[in-house]
């Protein structure tokens, strides 16, 4: 545990990915199975514990330390695990260092009783740096700088390959990897997937940037809309005994197809699809506040599939029957995708069709206006567009050069900060979390602010500063962490809010829900009495809405 605790607390002060990539490898190079396994796992995301969770922690602190003593450090050092490890009282000569399998098999085979002592005594054996990464195995949140895909490319590093091969057969292994580890090594054959409805991984596009333009001919390429849904990769495969097994993924690779058994049930051909999983009510694509109504459900009633029946917009074609068609290019892809569309034959599932375009004045044209560039009714649902080389394969992870997404631009609004709340890890001591709201008429007939919004970027570190100072300056009151800042007609801080897309709301006082708000500028000069009204947004609504 040791081992994996000094893993752990290096990645996080190392920023170069390079050095990352060299400490993984080097670990795991030097450490014997199932420990190297285990921590891959950790990194990767693959390690899940059913009892063992953050409530348990506060529980075991809270009848160890001062109530108060424990809330005020939390607030600021902003990191359950940090404050706990920390904090946590030290018993010299306690139980035996634990071994990280040891953990592994008590986190998922302790029952609920058994588990606080278990954890407890691992905790009194541990220094701090092993009671951090105990703790952060626990909670599942490791915030040391490293996906998953820079984990598997350091694994990859061991035998010298490229980190897409270990993509390619890495949903078909489970944690401790051993086979994994014997073939990068030499030791044993490349693992082979038996399972007939596998996950492969995505391909994930970069943002296009203005230059560019300049290095790709629009007839290299095809362009199609982007969805405002979630990435889904819908599998349906048949055991040799006849059974046919279908799954559908979320782009991370987990099984969602227990919240949609109305798209499970229209996977009636071998085949894997990549798409846009979608909320269609009526033949309109509806927002994805709508969606969020299926979205992490465990099952759905008889009246959820009829109020919000789901859909998947097909963008590719993986595999076809028992051909894996991702070596192809896209083109033939999209000839094969269309033909499994028309047999499937099925309402449910459809094409995200192609937008006509000969010049990037054309493009930008139809991104501008969707509805008059093919999307129709559908065109409040679209986010931008894609654009994707023709000779392109599909590969995993983020290739450079093949796939662009281009957004369509943000909406921006002039909101009044109204709260402010103390950030995690490096912001714990600033105020960088801001509640802001609009004008509306109140009830005796006077203006009052409506909070519409909350972010946490978009601004510099030195803006970050400015801001801390302002809110400790402006505090009018205090609720726990939370401190209300001025905001009145003649005094306060305008902030120009950019986002993405607006819904009505039930959970919100406004009534109103932004989507991926991000404060743009910081408007010092502009008088609060100025920001915008509550009749602005409104009139940003979707007629979908």
């Amino acid at each position: 545990m040791n081992r994996f605790a000094w893993l752990l607390d290096r990645l996080a002060y190392e920023p170069r990915r390079n050095a990352k990539i060299a400490l993984i490898a080097d670990y795991l190079r030097t450490t014997p199975d199932p420990d190297r396994g285990l921590a891959l796992a950790a990194m990767t995301g693959g390690l899940v514990f059913a009892n063992a969770k953050a409530g348990l922690i506060r529980a075991l602190i809270a009848e160890r330390t001062d109530p108060v003593l424990f809330a005020l450090s939390y607030d600021y050092v902003g990191d359950l695990s940090e404050t706990v490890a920390l904090m946590w009282p030290v018993k010299h000569g306690a139980n035996d260092i634990p071994h990280l399998p040891d953990v592994v098999e008590g986190l998922r085979n302790a029952g609920k009783a058994e588990l606080p002592r278990l954890v407890a005594s691992w905790l009194d054996a541990l220094d701090e740096n092993g009671r951090w990464a105990l703790l952060k195995l626990i909670t599942g949140s490791l915030r040391i700088g490293v996906s998953a895909r820079l984990a598997k490319t350091a694994a990859a590093s061991l035998g010298g390959i490229p980190a897409d091969e270990v993509e390619q057969v890495w949903h078909g292994l489970e944690p401790p990897y051993a086979t994994l580890f014997a073939w990068l090594e030499g030791k044993g054959p490349r693992p082979e997937a038996t399972d007939p409805a596998p996950f492969r991984p995505v391909m994930l596009s970069h943002p296009i940037e203005e230059g560019d333009f300049d290095k790709i001919n629009p007839k290299d390429v095809q362009a199609e809309w982007k969805w405002d849904g979630i990435r889904v990769q819908a599998v349906s495969g048949t055991r040799p005994d006849g059974t046919r097994v279908t799954r559908l993924f979320s782009r991370t690779g987990e099984d969602i197809a227990a919240a949609f058994p109305d798209v499970v049930e229209a996977l009636v051909l071998d085949g894997a699809i990549d798409g846009e999983l979608l909320v269609r009510r009526e033949e309109t694509v509806q927002s994805f506040n709508t969606l969020q109504q299926r979205l992490n459900r465990k099952s759905v009633t008889a009246k959820m599939l009829v109020e919000y029946p789901a859909h998947i917009r097909a963008y590719d074609l993986l595999v076809d029957g028992e051909v894996d068609l991702r070596e192809l290019p896209l083109s033939e892809r999209r000839k094969r995708l269309e033909a499994f569309v028309a047999r499937l034959g099925s309402p449910i599932v459809d094409l995200s069709p192609p937008i006509a375009f000969s010049t990037w004045e054309e493009l930008a044209s139809a991104r501008a206006d969707p509805a008059a560039a093919g999307a129709g009714a559908d065109a409040e649902a679209v986010e931008g567009c894609m654009i994707k080389r023709l000779e392109s394969p599909y590969l995993p992870g983020r290739p450079k050069g093949h796939w662009w997404k281009w957004k369509r631009e943000a909406r921006l609004v002039d909101c009044v900060l109204m709260y402010a709340q103390r950030g995690h890890g490096k912001r714990s001591s600033f105020y960088s979390d801001f509640t802001f709201g609009v004008w509306r008429v109140g009830e005796e007939g006077t203006d009052e602010l409506v909070p519409v919004g909350k972010a946490y970027f978009g601004f510099t570190d030195e803006e970050l500063i400015e801001l801390d100072c302002y809110v400790r300056k402006h505090t009018q009151n205090r609720f726990g962490p939370v401190r209300e800042v001025t905001h009145t007609v003649e005094s306060g801080l305008v902030f120009e809010v950019a986002f993405e897309g607006l819904q009505r709301s039930t959970r919100h006082k406004s009534g109103l829900a932004m989507r991926f708000p991000r404060i743009s500028r910081i408007r010092w000069d502009k008088p609060p009495g100025e920001a915008d009204r509550i009749e602005a947004l409104e009139a940003l609504l979707p007629s979908t809405g």
